[in-house]
């Protein structure tokens, strides 16, 4: 029975593996497309294999999948997007693929349950947004979307059969989150151990050179290269981007943790999002998400280390984010905004909140509750403790302060969170 996955080093395979003759015989281009390539990168392989690809010239067929499990895309999500559009730049033909059948499977990557599938309705209306998304990042005229239930539906029974007699158990419970799972008694659904054969059979059927994919995705991507050799087929090679930390500079960036910043957020919201991480944490993000060259930002770090505030750095860093997303205007508005903000001043533009009250006045923490500002009271009582709750630029002291009926006021809480609140 043919094996999962080939047997590869562990060592992180890129340029330095390639002997010093290998490198010397390289052109200047391919030396250049390499580099872009393996930047921020985690691991590559084969590396010689895909110099051996570069070389004919011709353009890779370079495939990126995502399962439209969650509507909204974040920062974590764009560094493969991003490596996608520098691919792209190198004249490589993009296959943006859109899980809609696994999707309805679940990635079982890094899961300690088994996930609920979607409907086809919850695909559909996920998968559309995500191709409007992506299109701030990748040129649509050279992007080819494609959704694996064209061939996949196709596949049938008797081949989802075929698929699945090609690996055994055994080797499925090699895969690190199945592994745990088995040994902790907690169930493992049988349709789980299809999701990588799916991955894998996706780029049988698209014929890709390449795939990308997080570093949580190594055994289904070493899966695709498996399924070509055993449909004849070159094996793809691939390249793992590695997790981006979210706001709290420990885990994974995701919306269940609130440590996210969606690429689809208010401008303003965004570039204070950004400012808002540490000044080390800053340049991992740098390293994966601008498009400055690498040595634009060796400069920026020589600037740094010679003494220039990494603040400044920072704001040009969100600036790039907010305009890739927004426009220009919107970046420098939202620049704007948040030196406002900064000065302890009232943005231009703030949400307005109407709050209908039945008796004469409203406590401070109530208004902050109905306003949307704070999930709770006793988190507004803990923002006016913290001298964090502003009204008309005033900071609040009194926890038991009452507003009248009929007042409007604006309402702050931290340096982000404005609202002009009526109370009716």
């Amino acid at each position: 029975m043919a094996k999962c996955a080939e047997t590869v080093p562990q060592k992180r395979l890129f340029m330095t593996d390639v002997n010093q003759a290998s490198a010397e015989a390289l052109s200047p281009d391919i030396v250049n497309a390499l580099a872009i390539i393996k930047r921020g990168a985690d691991e590559l392989l084969i590396e010689q294999e895909l110099i051996a690809k570069l070389k004919t010239g011709k353009p890779l067929r370079v495939k990126a999948g995502f399962d439209p499990t969650a509507p909204d895309l974040h920062l974590g999500h764009t560094v493969l997007i991003n490596k996608l559009r520098q691919l792209q730049d190198l004249g490589h033909q993009i296959l943006f693929l859109i899980g809609d059948f696994t999707g309805m499977i679940g990635d079982p990557t890094g899961k300690s349950t088994t996930r609920p599938p979607l409907t086809v309705e919850q695909v559909k209306i996920n998968a559309d947004t995500y191709a409007e998304q992506v299109f701030k990042i990748l040129d649509p005229a050279k992007t080819q979307i494609v959704f694996n239930s064209t061939w996949l539906t196709d596949l049938g029974a008797a081949g989802m059969i075929k698929l699945a007699a090609s690996h055994t158990v055994a080797r499925m419970l090699e895969r690190d989150d199945f592994s745990k799972r088995f040994k902790g008694n907690q169930p493992i659904a049988i349709h789980e151990f299809l999701y990588p054969l799916l991955q894998g059979y996706d780029s049988v059927a698209l014929q890709a050179d390449l795939e990308l994919g997080g570093t949580d995705q190594k055994f289904n991507l070493l899966m695709g290269r498996e399924l070509q050799k055993q449909a004849g087929q070159s094996p793809q090679c691939v390249l793992m981007m590695p997790l981006l930390e979210g706001l709290d500079g420990v885990n994974k960036m995701s919306k269940s943790l609130g440590n996210y910043i969606g690429i689809s957020e208010a401008p303003e919201a965004i570039f204070a999002k950004i400012m808002s991480i540490s000044d080390d944490l800053m340049w991992r993000y740098i390293d994966l998400l601008s498009f400055a060259t690498l040595e634009t930002i060796a400069q920026w770090k020589a600037q740094v280390a010679a003494g220039e505030n990494p603040r400044n750095i920072k704001v040009g860093f969100a600036q790039e984010i907010v305009a890739r997303f927004h426009g220009e205007p919107a970046a420098e508005k939202a620049l704007q905004d948040f030196q406002t903000r900064a000065k302890g001043g009232i943005p231009d533009e703030v949400p307005e909140v109407e709050v209908t009250i039945e008796g004469d006045t409203i406590g401070i923490s109530q208004l902050l509750k109905q306003a949307g500002l704070v999930e709770s009271s006793s988190e507004a009582m803990r923002a006016v403790q913290q001298g964090g709750v502003k009204l008309d630029s005033v900071k609040v002291e009194d926890k038991n302060l009452a507003l009248a009926k009929g007042v409007t006021v604006v309402a702050q809480v931290g340096k982000r969170k404005f609202a002009k609140v009526s109370i009716k």
